[in-house]
């Protein structure tokens, strides 16, 4: 089977996506989206898109993980409006359906800033805090980042959450309102380059625990910089916007 596709990045954290407009990708095969995010037998992703047809809204984006397992991902929303343009569906503003519900999002040139969703459940612990952004996020405040062993602490601390587990941030604070991230996440279950979800957990969780009164934070992630921007009233977290570059890299075809 010939597969069409086309490779975006966004801060570092890189996809494959497919145009399944017309129902043609074998859905349910999590051995084909593994394949296609291998780096070394196949293209090499953190997870495969797929941009279909909505009923409703402007087109419907499926994202997995390199796994195989479904979710959210920020990052990866922001490239498939990029994605979407590209392939002529929308213009410089859109609405389309994801696995959380809809998203509103505009692009100029590279730059896209997508609204995620509202955030209300976050639970402060002694030593992090948890918030679902889309997905589940562990955020963790540590010193000296760049030597931190995220692959080793962040395996262990999301394997301690039910199923199906919790991607893992961990912070160093850089001034009033930047931060520096290291994510790992699950469903890739490594580090990556960037995580979009777990930049608007960072910055909610940063703003919740005080530690910035910002409601516009900067996010050095590995693979760049995101911009998340909020409103917060009674402990909810409205209108989030995650900022940032997504960029095409290549386009090609590959035979599963």
């Amino acid at each position: 089977m010939n597969i069409p596709f086309f490779k975006y990045q966004g801060t570092g954290n890189d996809f494959v996506f497919i145009d399944n407009r017309n129902h043609f990708f074998p859905l349910g095969n999590n051995s084909i989206i593994s394949k296609l995010c291998d780096r070394r037998f196949g293209i090499g992703a953190d997870g495969v898109i797929l941009i279909e047809n909505d009923t409703r809204l402007d087109f419907k984006m499926t994202y997995y993980n390199s796994d195989g397992s479904q979710t959210m991902c920020g990052n990866g929303g922001r490239c498939a409006v990029s994605f979407a343009k590209k392939l002529g569906i929308i213009d410089l503003k859109t609405t389309f359906n994801a696995i959380d519900g809809s998203h509103y999002a505009e692009i100029n040139n590279d730059i896209v800033s997508l609204q995620m969703i509202d955030v209300s459940e976050i639970i402060i612990n002694k030593n992090s805090v948890f918030a679902y952004t889309g997905t589940q996020h562990h955020v963790e405040l540590v010193d000296d980042i760049d030597r931190f062993p995220v692959f080793e602490k962040g395996k262990e601390i999301r394997n301690q959450y039910k199923h199906p587990g919790s991607n893992v941030n961990f912070v160093e604070q850089i001034d009033s309102k930047t931060f520096r991230v290291r994510t790992y996440e699950k469903g890739v279950e490594d580090e990556t380059l960037a995580c979009g979800t777990g930049a608007t957990a960072v910055a909610i969780a940063m703003h919740k625990t005080k530690n910035t009164t910002s409601n516009i934070v900067s996010i050095n992630v590995e693979g760049g910089i995101l911009e998340v921007s909020f409103s917060e009233k009674n402990g909810k977290y409205t209108d989030v916007f995650l900022k940032g570059p997504a960029t095409f890299v290549y386009s090609g075809q590959i035979t599963i």
